[in-house]
């Protein structure tokens, strides 16, 4: 489990085309993935919000994906 102390200012990702950046893909597959629950991801406020370090995790096998 993630504790507050785990996540940085540095760590969390605002907005689709952030996490698009840091995943490397275009803003449409991204908001595809994140519809469809296929990445660690949540909406806050109408916004999509990310930790940058389980995005990496999920996306390499190293944790699965979590909404």
């Amino acid at each position: 489990m993630t504790t507050i102390d785990e996540t940085t200012p540095a760590d969390v990702l605002w907005g689709a085309e952030a996490i698009a950046k840091a995943i490397g893909q275009s803003e449409r597959a991204t908001y595809h993935l994140l519809a469809n629950e296929l990445l660690p991801a949540k909406r806050i406020g109408g916004r999509w919000v990310a930790s940058r370090r389980k995005l990496l995790a999920a996306l390499t096998g190293d944790e699965a994906p979590a909404a």
